[in-house]
């Protein structure tokens, strides 16, 4: 019994390794400390956080699933690094998901929750004033507008699809373009229309509006990806 409560024990101890790392290398890789396109050693991540390789594959795992680590035959593994076709196909994807997303959160959403969204842009319109309209929040989890949206929707195929896979890849994309190539004050414009839609409980509205604001950001994507080349 005490050999088997040991076992339990050490095999939590391993688990809470693995989701410490896992959380660790989401946000080192979005952040860009770990630069895209780099080699993943894992002898070298076990030296520096002082663990065994069996969490720490466990971690990698993990975050290979969102998206973040890629595996190439004969190379190993690597960060991901976006190319134009991995981000625009990305965005076509955000487009029709979050659409629908906004469509499901004007039939669903709570009058807390809208109450939420608007505190939430209330905050993000006071933090554009004070840096002159020069970046806008790049949040994550519940401080996110996109997000809260995706939650509200009810649909949890859909909050898996886009709050587990695609979310950290958009926050990586986000978190590391050149602010110089974003729309603050337009983007919140266009935030507060699509809440007003959801609060109006148009689903046709919210909809239209969350699929040409995502359209709007792609479009900004390919101009970007133009002007890079």
């Amino acid at each position: 019994m005490n050999r088997e409560l040991t076992k339990r024990q050490t095999c939590d101890k391993e688990y809470t390794k693995s989701e410490s790392l896992t959380e660790f290398l989401i946000e080192a890789i979005v952040a860009g400390e770990m630069v895209p396109g780099s080699k993943i050693s894992e002898p070298e991540l076990a030296k520096h956080f002082q663990v065994s390789r069996g969490p720490l594959r466990e971690a990698l795992m993990r975050v290979e699933g969102l998206g973040l680590i890629e595996r190439i035959p004969h190379v190993g593994a690597r960060v991901i690094q976006f190319s134009r076709e991995k981000l625009l196909d990305l965005y076509a994807v955000r487009e029709a998901l979050e659409g629908m997303a906004a469509r499901l959160a004007a039939r669903h959403i709570s009058d807390i929750e809208l109450a939420g969204l608007d505190t939430l842009l209330s905050t993000h319109s006071e933090h554009i004033d004070q840096v002159d309209g020069a970046s806008y929040f790049h949040q994550q989890g519940d401080f996110d507008f996109h997000y809260r949206i995706i939650k509200a929707s009810r649909n949890h195929q859909l909050i898996a699809l886009l709050c587990d896979e695609l979310y950290h890849l958009l926050r990586m994309y986000r978190y590391q373009s050149p602010r110089a190539h974003s729309r603050p004050v337009e983007a919140l414009e266009e935030h507060k229309f699509i809440l007003q839609a959801i609060r109006n409980r148009d689903e046709e509205l919210a909809e239209m509006l969350m699929r040409r604001h995502i359209a709007y950001s792609r479009r900004l994507i390919e101009q970007q990806i133009h002007y890079e080349t």
